[in-house]
């Protein structure tokens, strides 16, 4: 694994990230790592943790900053992972997957150009979250032809359900 503090070349720069209450505590944490790690970190929330907040209203604004090319990728934070991710992925052009180990981190951005991972702020340690946050900034992805084609096949679905 490359060194934590530092941003590999040709890697996102730009990153967002966004939590509820339920992952505010790992956002807090995931952000200083990011800073450390001399990314710039674009913070959508929340701001503080509140018991009544809700997941979508940091996320979305999350996801749609990462289609518009504002933020290079992002990480949506919630409880279990679960609800930030449906929330990104009903944004077109978003690609969000809730990972919980290395090899998805890294595949989902290989071969899937994986845009948003997902992380549960009550299901996964910081220390390894940060882990996989790194595996997932630091995979690129391959621009193989069947990749491509299946991507293909992906915006074509979003914009016919768009219509």
């Amino acid at each position: 694994m490359p060194d934590p503090r530092t941003v590999l070349p040709g890697t996102p720069k730009r990153i967002g990230v966004a939590a509820d209450h339920g992952g505010f505590e790992l956002k807090e944490y995931i952000s200083r790592m990011l800073r450390e790690a001399h990314y710039e970190m674009v913070d959508f929330g929340d701001k503080q943790p509140k018991p009544d907040d809700d997941y979508p209203d940091f996320v979305v604004p999350l996801a749609r900053a990462v289609t518009r090319g504002e933020v290079d990728r992002g990480v949506a934070i919630c409880g279990s992972g679960v609800g930030a991710c449906i929330a990104a992925n009903k944004v077109p052009g978003v690609r969000a997957c809730l990972i919980h180990e290395h090899f998805s981190a890294r595949q989902g951005v290989e071969d899937d150009d994986m845009n948003v991972i997902c992380l549960g702020g009550r299901v996964v340690a910081n220390t390894f979250a940060w882990e996989l946050v790194r595996t997932f900034l630091h995979a690129r992805f391959s621009g193989a032809e069947r990749h491509r084609r299946r991507l293909a096949k992906l915006v074509k679905l979003e914009s016919s359900e768009a219509a």
